[in-house]
């Protein structure tokens, strides 16, 4: 039986990680297209962990959804779910949860969301955040609209609901006018596959081909479980069309100059995914490479914080001429084990997920990359369990600057104040880690690394506003709640 979702968690010890959005995946023109929707989830679960949900439709018994909460492998595996979702269309999501209920999903806000409209039903997937949902639901019940869920995501649904277009993608264009915030979306007519992404595309989506299908994917690793092919991203501001006669394009929105989420290349997408044409495990490499030229140091071992941790290192090693190793052996069936951990377990911390490889660690300088720092917590641990092996030294390098500022685009990020880089220099971060060695790459380092030119502060070409405070969109909810923002230098 799947645990209630406040009894469960993908890892209970670790806060002290940012946590991606949302994963969406959509398929057309397939038989069994749950079964292909099922595997394109699977494979974005890191980016979701909390819940699913899948839609189809079917000539004869037209749509058909099943939301559940969990892994996808927990619950999208069983002949008896997946004979529930008949037919060749298909959309799916997974979340952790951002806007609305965070950290308590309600199954209420498990998306898929489906409604009916006069010109037939239509389900939504969302990834991103609007920033602006506060004031369109309010906006919106104040006419009438009843809410069904907390997620920012339903605005969408009750603003197609009352747009005048003729068809569901006229009106989900004008409904998407109204928003403010990230947003990549998968949807689904009785014929139609349909993919949107925002003006500055902030978060990703690609479209490919699965014989003589087609896939809208967050990522191409889901392309590639799947046996689809990549055929491209879809562009910022653009909206597919997908139906048995082709691919439509279009571009309904005001252009906008890009701003893809910096933190996508850093973390949040799998390694084994393609972004901007360019691997993102030899992007991280990259920003190791470039992490070891800006702040080298004298030590025997580079050691990354697993899993994260590892390209970087590998690119700070190879940069470096200092050998890696495999300090920190990760406990890769953790999982599920303790979901109700006693508190004497529960003080035993990240040593439940991480431990020390001794007999390499004694007596040597280590060097430990990881991919961030937030709230800090973590490091420290595991600062402390390197110490407690026997390490001569800890230094400290950090794939990506300090994360200062809070993300209003989709990802859980913490209140600012619990930041450690938003109270604190990094010579003080250093101090509370108790290190003998902090350093972080650098804005432009990281751009560098990453494909592009140095920052110019006047056209940045990535989002990066959890490090600069430089918000591409208002985030106009959080400001009228009293958030302030970054004062212009």
């Amino acid at each position: 039986m799947t645990q209630p979702l406040d009894q469960m968690h993908t890892n209970p010890f670790d806060d002290d990680k940012l946590r991606e959005e949302c994963g969406v995946f959509g398929v057309i023109g397939t038989a069994d297209a749950a079964n292909f929707t099922a595997l394109g989830l699977h494979a974005l679960q890191h980016r979701g962990q909390e819940a699913g949900g899948i839609v189809t439709h079917d000539e004869t018994l037209g749509f058909n959804s099943v939301r559940r909460f969990g892994y996808v492998r927990d619950n999208f595996t069983s002949a008896k779910i997946m004979e529930q979702l008949p037919g060749d269309l298909s959309i799916g999501h997974v979340r952790y949860s951002t806007a609305g209920s965070k950290g308590n999903t309600a199954m209420r806000d498990v998306q898929p969301f489906f409604g009916e409209f006069s010109m037939g039903g239509a389900a939504i997937a969302h990834n991103g955040n609007i920033t602006n949902a506060n004031s369109l639901r309010k906006e919106l019940i104040g006419r009438g609209s009843i809410f069904q869920s907390s997620s920012d995501s339903e605005c969408i649904i009750h603003l197609m609901a009352r747009s005048l277009q003729q068809n569901i993608p006229q009106r989900m264009e004008d409904a998407l006018r109204r928003v403010e915030g990230a947003f990549s979306i998968v949807a689904m007519t009785q014929t139609q596959l349909i993919g949107v992404r925002d003006p500055l595309g902030v978060r990703p989506l690609v479209l490919g081909q699965l014989g003589d299908g087609w896939v809208l994917s967050s990522e191409t690793c889901a392309l590639d479980i799947t046996g689809a092919e990549f055929v491209r991203e879809i562009h910022p501001g653009e909206m597919v069309v997908i139906t048995a006669n082709g691919v439509e394009s279009s571009y309904p929105f005001r252009p906008a100059r890009p701003r893809f989420c910096v933190f996508e290349h850093i973390y949040f997408s799998r390694p084994d995914s393609i972004l901007g044409g360019r691997s993102v495990y030899e992007t991280r490499e990259a920003i190791g490479r470039e992490l070891a030229k800006e702040a080298p140091v004298e030590a025997d071992l580079v050691c990354p914080v697993p899993d994260s941790g590892t390209p970087a290192a590998i690119g700070f090693s190879l940069e470096s001429g200092i050998p890696y190793a495999m300090g920190i052996i990760r406990n890769q069936y953790m999982g599920r084990t303790f979901i109700e951990p006693s508190e004497q377990i529960r003080n035993m911390g990240v040593r439940l997920k991480l431990n020390v490889n001794r007999a390499l660690i004694r007596g040597k300088r280590v060097i430990l990359v990881d991919d961030s720092v937030v709230r800090g917590t973590t490091s420290r641990k595991i600062k402390e369990m390197i110490l407690d092996a026997g390490a001569a030294e800890v230094h400290f390098r950090i794939a990506s600057p300090p994360t200062a500022w809070p993300c209003f685009y989709g990802v859980d990020t913490p209140d600012r104040e619990k930041l450690l880089a938003a109270t604190m220099s990094e010579e003080e971060m250093r101090q509370h880690l108790a290190v003998d060695s902090l350093k972080f790459i650098s804005l432009n380092g990281l751009y560098r690394a990453v494909g592009g030119t140095d920052r110019d502060s006047a056209q940045p070409q990535y989002c990066d506003a959890c490090f600069s405070g430089d918000y591409p969109v208002i985030p106009s909810d959080q400001i009228s709640s009293g958030f302030q923002m970054k004062a212009a230098e």
